[in-house]
């Protein structure tokens, strides 16, 4: 008897085992027809920011298979000769002219002094750097993944070559060159001192160019992301492209009172 039984379940165990490997195969062939980058963007941006997965207001590009892909399709810009001949040539005085006026502005609304240590992420050529020494912020320093000494030093936005609260102030342009924007928006706050001013340039109302990773439709991201600042201004700008100017202050430590 109990041999009978034995012989019958190999019988019995067929329909599951069929079952089962049609299943997995169904599993791996869904798999293998969903992009790579979308489910690591996707992945990342819920681990992060469970808010910029399934919020309207930001989407990340796809396109990226990895990260040193982005950092290559970045410098395909940067080192671009005939753009770093505009950059350097006819462009160069209108835009430190232009810059100079949004700078100066803010000098005069109290959110920029001569006295300010002063960065710009993404300068590229150094037009935003040479415009800040010009209105009389004289320790001003440029950061881009290609270096233009004496304005520009070498460095990655989303890890800043600069130790914890070094400037007073921090300019960009480029926010929406940033591929995870979360962590440009951390080393902003890393390394901006208490009290210190972050002033970003976007786009809010048009597309921007093919060398973005990131598409911004309101402020309500960036406040969310900046965690350890207040917004202080919104207004509408004409910035080679950008149309807002947002303004975050980081907030200043909270000082422990003596008990008597």
């Amino acid at each position: 008897m109990r041999v009978a039984i034995t012989s019958k379940l190999p019988l019995l165990l067929r329909p599951f085992l069929l079952s089962l490997f049609i299943s997995l195969f169904v599993l791996l062939f869904l798999a293998s027809q969903t992009p790579l980058r979308h489910l690591t963007s996707t992945t990342i941006a819920t681990t992060k920011f469970p808010s910029l997965s399934t919020s309207a207001d930001i989407r990340i590009r796809s396109g990226y298979n990895s990260y040193e892909a982005y950092i290559q399709h970045q410098l395909n810009k940067t080192l671009n000769p005939k753009l770093q001949h505009i950059w350097t040539t006819r462009d160069w005085d209108r835009k430190v002219r232009v810059f100079s006026e949004f700078f100066d502005s803010l000098k005069r609304r109290g959110l920029l002094s001569n006295s300010s240590k002063a960065l710009s992420i993404g300068a590229r050529v150094g037009q935003e750097v040479a415009a800040l020494r010009q209105i009389g912020v004289n320790d001003s320093i440029g950061v881009d993944l290609v270096p233009r000494p004496p304005l520009v030093v070498t460095g990655d936005f989303h890890a800043q070559p600069f130790g914890d609260e070094t400037f007073d102030f921090e300019f960009s342009n480029v926010f929406d060159h940033a591929l995870y924007p979360w962590k440009f928006i951390g080393e902003v706050e890393r390394t901006l001192r208490p009290g210190g001013v972050c002033v970003l340039h976007v786009s809010l109302t048009k597309g921007t160019d093919k060398y973005s990773a990131n598409d911004l439709y309101s402020v309500r991201p960036l406040v969310e992301m900046f965690k350890r600042s207040d917004l202080v201004e919104q207004r509408k700008i004409d910035g080679f492209g950008l149309d807002t100017e947002v303004v975050f202050r980081k907030k200043k430590k909270k000082t422990k009172t003596k008990k008597g």
